[in-house]
């Protein structure tokens, strides 16, 4: 065995399901040593986007995620993807191949510091080295998954991929235990809200981790209390609850601020401040921060309570609280949601994206999976999309960087293949990532994609319509009236209703990837997304 097969094996071990990347010399011993292996190596048009499937993959599957990358550009290329990965907390073990050990350090073709580059977005850059193969490795599928987790990065020179193992494969390390007693924390908050009238519950990033969900729900039903999520959170609580009351920071966002600005209290569960920072909404209003982890704040917020605490084990206490009073009614939630509903779905001639959202939400069960890109798009589907399920709208909202939404359908379908998962991207992101259509095409992924086309980088556009700039690098040109099939895979257009609920019915179910081009009246999102 050598030491790429000792690779393969620990992540075998480690339950890691595919590997994925652009290939090269360097990367080659990694690929041989998969194809006799349960470690599926997948092909993808960038490295970006394999990261990013490795991000995904890790979130759904419980276990790290893999994207394998050359040295120099491949790993520039690499690093956007788990970027994604490092503020999203997503486990994932990011490989760069590398040049031969005699060469390191060298200025050579291709070659940069790979740790140097890694190093601000992993939880650790780690050389592997003949003779230090397993224990690194070992190091870095528990780093990856231990709270938070995020991306661990290994460097692999090509001599040290070949040569003989002389290590015997290594289980993941156990994951230290967590220290913080949730006693002082769940006290705090009892003391907290019998000191409060309007107290508000705000679900965020970290959240979306925790075992404790139920144990949440029940201490918002029995203390009375409405709560909103961030965009990570959605699904993670029910939004079809009678407490549930908006989505924080997206669409309609001064609909949702509104009931901000009405609570004395926020208790903050799960919230990662790297989503949207408690300066930008949360005012002079105390916070009561229970999580995994410190929050990162100024001096200006008051903070009732800021903590590392074991999340999972305060919410299982939450019911030694007493039912406190407040001041909220039922009938101002529901006044407010009506409100916001609304306000999410102005009225126009033409096919609005709240519109395409609503018809394909009629199309799709509850347990269907949604990926959106980052833009425009992005803060409506956020407000708009209702789902009782986790990890069923999936994107990106720590790193926001355009391009997640084909990549991340590709990797929640392979994860989950008897579910039905569907991309929705402005036609900025599929300029961006087109090219992953073969990958969706090669692997047979029946996924239709949903391209949002009205010609514009609309989100920058807006900003430029509010600073009162011109219209300068936004216009991507005039949609075509036909759309052509890329890469082999069959496009339909849709310009009104009827046309996009044929076309959604048509690619649920081609049994292969799809794309349909809905000609979309951008005119609605200047009344939404910042509003």
């Amino acid at each position: 065995m050598n030491n790429a097969e000792l690779i393969v094996r620990m992540l075998e071990q480690a339950g890691a399901r595919w590997a994925f990347g652009v290939p090269s010399g360097p990367v080659l011993p990694l690929i041989e040593a998969m194809r006799g292996s349960t470690l599926e190596y997948v092909l993808t048009a960038s490295e970006t986007s394999a990261g990013y499937m490795a991000a995904i993959a890790g979130q759904l599957s419980g276990t790290v995620g893999v994207c394998v990358s050359t040295l120099g550009p491949g790993a520039t290329n690499l690093a956007t993807g788990v970027g994604g990965a490092w503020l999203d907390r997503a486990p994932v073990l990011a490989i760069t191949c590398n040049v031969g050990t005699e060469w390191l350090g060298r200025r050579v073709q291709m070659r940069i510091d790979h740790h140097a580059l890694f190093q601000p977005i992993t939880k650790a850059s780690l050389p592997l080295r003949c003779g230090s193969v397993a224990a690194p490795l070992r190091e870095a599928l528990a780093l990856a998954c231990v709270e938070p987790p995020g991306p661990v990065h290994l460097d692999l020179p090509e001599d040290v991929a070949v040569a003989e193992a002389v290590e015997a494969p290594a289980g993941a390390a156990a994951p230290p235990q967590r220290a913080a007693d949730p006693g002082a924390a769940v006290a705090q908050l009892r003391a907290a809200l019998g000191g409060s009238r309007l107290p508000l519950v705000v679900t965020g990033l970290s959240f979306t981790r925790s075992k404790a969900r139920e144990a949440l729900l029940a201490f918002l039903e029995r203390q009375h209390l409405p709560f909103i999520t961030t965009a990570h959170a959605k699904g993670f609580l029910p939004e079809s609850h009678p407490n549930w009351v908006g989505v924080l920071g997206r669409a309609r966002r001064s609909n949702v601020q509104a009931l901000v600005e009405r609570a004395d209290l926020i208790v903050a569960v799960g919230y990662d401040p790297v989503e949207i920072n408690y300066e930008e909404w949360a005012g002079e209003r105390p916070v009561f921060h229970l999580s995994n982890e410190l929050a990162d704040v100024g001096p200006r917020l008051r903070l009732a309570f800021n903590e590392a605490t074991d999340l999972d084990a305060a919410l299982e206490r939450l019911a030694e609280i007493p039912v406190v009073g407040n001041d909220w009614q039922d009938e101002e939630w529901r006044h407010h949601r009506d409100g916001f509903e609304a306000a999410l779905r102005p009225r126009t001639p033409g096919l609005a994206l709240h519109a395409v959202l609503d018809i394909l939400r009629e199309q799709l069960g509850p347990d269907a999976i949604l990926t959106y890109d980052v833009g425009a798009h992005h803060h409506q589907v956020a407000s708009q999309w209702r789902t009782d399920r986790p990890w069923t709208c999936l994107s990106t909202n720590g790193w926001s960087s355009m391009g997640i939404a084909m990549p991340a359908a590709y990797a929640a379908k392979l994860v989950h293949p008897d579910r039905a998962v569907v991309a929705v991207l402005g036609d900025g992101c599929f300029q961006m990532t087109a090219g992953e259509l073969n990958v969706a095409r090669r692997l047979g992924l029946p996924i239709p994609h949903i391209v949002l086309a009205d010609g514009w980088l609309s989100l920058i556009r807006i900003k430029q319509d509010r600073r009162g700039f011109g219209h300068s690098g936004v216009f991507l040109g005039p949609p075509p009236e036909s759309p052509p099939p890329y890469f082999g895979v069959p496009c339909r257009p849709a310009r009104d209703a009827k046309e996009l609920r044929r076309a959604i019915v048509w690619g649920l179910e081609l049994g292969g990837p799809s794309v349909i081009e809905a000609f979309i009246d951008p005119g609605p999102l200047n009344e939404t997304v910042y509003d």
